[in-house]
């Protein structure tokens, strides 16, 4: 098995951050109709604008190796941060996965996130890979503007 394919395993099986918790601003529900997959994802922001902080996300997700992991690294690699930093590990994360296998992901901008760059080649599990990031942008958007 390659590095790739343990660190997959090793999030699926060892979720960084998982289970939901309070205090939140903004939280995202969301389901991919193809396969099933779910994630509700919570987010608590420190701060305003682009330098608030990113001081927890919590999630609940339920699917396959690849969604909890890609769940688990997106915990991973944007708690602490600032939000500038989360929307540019989510546009690298994008680029990557929707690239078809061009882009092999830059490990200084995604981390862990590196491993799951195999999956562009198989469009159906890209939206398993997705989806998390897409409860993240949209709990984004709903904490900012609860920050106002």
């Amino acid at each position: 098995m390659d590095l790739y394919q343990e660190l997959i395993l090793d999030h699926y099986k060892n979720p960084v951050r998982a289970g939901l918790r309070d205090p939140f601003e903004g939280q995202s529900h969301q389901v991919n109709p193809t396969c099933g997959d779910e994630v509700t994802l919570r987010v608590h922001l420190v701060g305003t604008g682009a330098d608030a902080v990113v001081e927890d996300v919590s999630y609940d997700s339920m699917g396959c190796s690849i969604s909890v992991a890609s769940a688990s690294i997106l915990a991973e690699e944007v708690t602490g941060g600032t939000v500038s930093h989360a929307r540019e590990t989510y546009e690298a994360m994008r680029a990557m996965l929707t690239s078809k296998g061009e882009d092999p992901g830059d490990e200084e901008a995604i981390g862990d996130g590196v491993a799951l760059a195999g999956v562009a080649k198989y469009p159906a599990r890209v939206k398993c890979a997705l989806l998390s990031w897409a409860a993240f942008t949209d709990a984004l958007y709903q904490a900012e503007g609860a920050q106002k």
